[in-house]
C-alpha cells in the first residue's frame, strides 16, 4: 500500500458500473513535479496491473486518464488527475493505494 501526499481523489460512478477517481492538486510551482511523480506513480502501477487495459472505456478497455496542468497565477499551479475505469479496476485502485 503506498500512500499519497497529493492526491485526494473523490470518486464517483456512471450507471454502466465504470468508476471515477477526481484529485486536484494547487501548488507553488517548485512543488509541481511531486504531484507529478505521485501521478506517474498510478499511472505506473495501472499500466503494470491492466497492461493492455488503457483506452476507451465504451469500446472495452479497462482504464484510463486525463491530466491537465495549468498556472494558476506567477505563484500557483493547478493539476487536475482523472482516472476511470471499470469496476475490477477500482477495486484494484481502492487497495493498493488506500483509497476510500
Amino acid at each position: 500500500m503506498t500512500e499519497l501526499r497529493y492526491l485526494d481523489f473523490d470518486y464517483s460512478e456512471d450507471t454502466e458500473g465504470h468508476g471515477t477517481f477526481d484529485a486536484m492538486a494547487s501548488t507553488a510551482p517548485e512543488k509541481t513535479h511531486e504531484v507529478l511523480a505521485e501521478i506517474e506513480q498510478v499511472l505506473a502501477w495501472a499500466q503494470a496491473t491492466f497492461p493492455d487495459g488503457r483506452g476507451a472505456l465504451d469500446d472495452g478497455a479497462t482504464w484510463d486518464y486525463d491530466l491537465q496542468q495549468t498556472r494558476e497565477t506567477p505563484r500557483f499551479d493547478t493539476v487536475t488527475f482523472s482516472l476511470v475505469g471499470t469496476e475490477d479496476f477500482c477495486a484494484a485502485l481502492r487497495e493498493r493505494f488506500a483509497l476510500d
